[in-house]
């Protein structure tokens, strides 16, 4: 026998028992995870539902805010709040490794629930100009923040399993496309070191509770807000000849945005462009000075971004121009809220999905839905940060036969942002995300 043969022999048979311990490992950890995340589902669908009941918009996440920076305290980590307004950023170090940030957010929708749910949301709130609306959490938020906490304590309680820092941020305003920025802007980076990597996780109804999906690429688009205000000339309403009505400078603009997408971008480039609010006069008998139009964007590309942005000007411009507008009193665009496209890196997903399996098993894991042009602004936290990428987790909040009833059908419950949106069988979903993004956690924080 040669000596090559020789130490073959047993330098195989220690690969073989490396990889059963490492195995075995895994196995242990995830059971862990698994025994401490239902051990919370009770208390946490308490939280679930109270949020519910009492949501908050974005910005205005005061009572949302002071339980979340409560709890994290009580677990020991290092709380920091008031960051762009409501924000929490909690931090646990422990020992050497890479910093891996989970981000959630906390923010209510403005409208009128309509569901069965004895949970169900009555707030009302006054808004800024006086108006009141009601605030519903017609997205998800809700569980976003239940879940948050459960990893809180899932990760604190299994420092034995992982090395590195975690930092776990409550973000606002996640809505207004405006809580990620603004985090950022008020000195995010002063209070919690930059991270290597970010995970977000969003609850969707067209997978089962009790599953999630993370699929590289394309994810979700970037997105902004614009409010253009137009000019007029006021005037009697029964004497128009006398100004510039701004009503028909908004009913022009309107339709002339719908050629935008249709006849400047590239069909094979995803663009949306929404006029979400017109928002010009109060009386019938008036011809108003001034109105405004309240756009959404919707974008992959930055060049379609360009194109859009400059189209809008362009056309809201001859338009009033046209119209005999002044010079003085031309269109005025405001930038609102912003979000980058979301992307998953395909590397980071080859090492998530495994780990997903591992955690929930492989009939759990779906296969990710099709890139979409809804957005999220959570990359914005780390768009500054060099060399930071990002992970988005979808995690189902369905009925059980939401896939087959929309292969047979093609028919889905109410998604969200509907007034009929809700997560069936909340509980589920909420520890399955924790036994998820707890899992994942553990694979990119290894000892």
């Amino acid at each position: 026998m040669s000596l090559l043969s020789t130490l073959r022999a047993p330098l195989a048979g220690a690969l073989l028992v490396s990889a059963t311990l490492a195995q075995a490992a895994a196995t242990d950890i995830n059971e862990r995870i698994a025994t401490l995340a239902e051990a919370q589902r009770p208390a946490l669908l308490k939280v679930f539902k109270q949020l519910h009941a009492h949501p908050e918009l974005g910005f205005q996440e005061t009572e949302t805010s002071k339980m979340i920076a409560k709890h994290l305290k009580k677990l020991g980590y290092q709380v920091h709040t008031g960051i762009g307004g409501t924000g929490i950023a909690a931090v646990l170090k422990n020992g050497d490794g890479p910093t891996v940030m989970f981000r959630s957010d906390m923010d209510a929708l403005p409208l009128k629930e309509d569901t069965d749910l004895d949970y169900a949301s009555h707030t009302q709130v006054t808004l800024p100009d006086g108006s009141k609306t009601y605030v519903a959490h017609a997205c998800g938020h809700d569980s976003h923040v239940s879940w948050l906490l459960g990893i809180a304590d899932v990760m604190k309680q299994t420092r034995d399993a992982w090395s590195g820092t975690l930092v776990l941020v409550a973000q606002p305003a996640e809505e207004l496309i405006e809580g990620a920025q603004a985090m950022v802007d008020d000195g995010l980076y002063d209070q919690v070191p930059e991270p290597d990597m970010l995970i977000a996780a969003h609850v969707f109804p067209v997978w089962p509770s009790g599953t999630v999906a993370v699929r590289a690429g394309r994810r979700m688009a970037g997105s902004d807000a614009m409010d253009v205000t137009l000019h007029g000339i006021g005037s009697h309403g029964s004497a128009p000849q006398n100004g510039i009505d701004p009503v028909v400078l908004g009913a022009r603009s309107i339709m002339a945005y719908q050629t935008i997408v249709s006849r400047n971008i590239d069909p094979q480039q995803p663009a949306v462009l929404t006029v979400g609010a017109v928002a010009i006069g109060e009386a019938n008998n008036v011809i108003p000075d001034n109105g405004a139009l309240r756009l959404n964007l919707r974008w992959y590309q930055e060049p379609v971004r360009e194109q859009m942005l400059k189209a809008i000007k362009r056309e809201t411009n001859g338009i009033a121009q046209a119209a005999g507008v002044p010079e003085d009193r031309m269109p005025e665009y405001t930038m609102k809220g912003h979000a980058e496209p979301v992307y998953n890196d395909e590397a980071l997903v080859e090492q998530a999905q495994p780990a997903l399996i591992a955690a929930l098993g492989k009939d759990k894991l779906m296969p990710g839905f099709p890139p979409v042009m809804g957005s999220e602004d959570f990359p914005l936290l780390v768009s500054g940060v060099e060399n930071a990428k990002t992970l988005f987790v979808e995690v189902g909040g369905g009925p059980a036969d939401v896939v087959k009833k929309y292969m047979a059908t093609g028919e889905l419950p109410p998604i969200n942002h509907n007034p009929k949106f809700e997560i069936v069988d909340p509980g589920l979903a909420i520890t399955t995300a924790i036994k998820a993004n707890s899992a994942l956690l553990m694979t990119f924080l290894k000892q």
